[in-house]
């Protein structure tokens, strides 16, 4: 087993990981600042207060990773 083979493979793999999951900017941008707007005054976050959004985030990085596994 070659140890400069798997730093190059993983490496490989982060550098594609932000190009893939760049595609997924808005729905991030639209979950953030969902939690920003439901955590003022320093508030915990609860529970599905933001699923909606969070769902539409996670089926985009689901189909970015699916595109990356050709």
């Amino acid at each position: 087993m070659s140890g400069s083979n798997v730093w190059s493979r993983n490496r490989e793999k982060m550098r594609l990981f932000s190009e893939r999951f760049a595609q997924c900017a808005e729905e991030a941008a639209v979950y953030g600042k969902c939690v920003a707007a439901t955590t003022t005054n320093r508030e915990e976050l609860k529970k599905d207060r933001c699923s909606k959004e969070f769902q539409a985030l996670k089926i985009c990085f689901t189909n970015a990773a699916k595109k990356g596994a050709r």
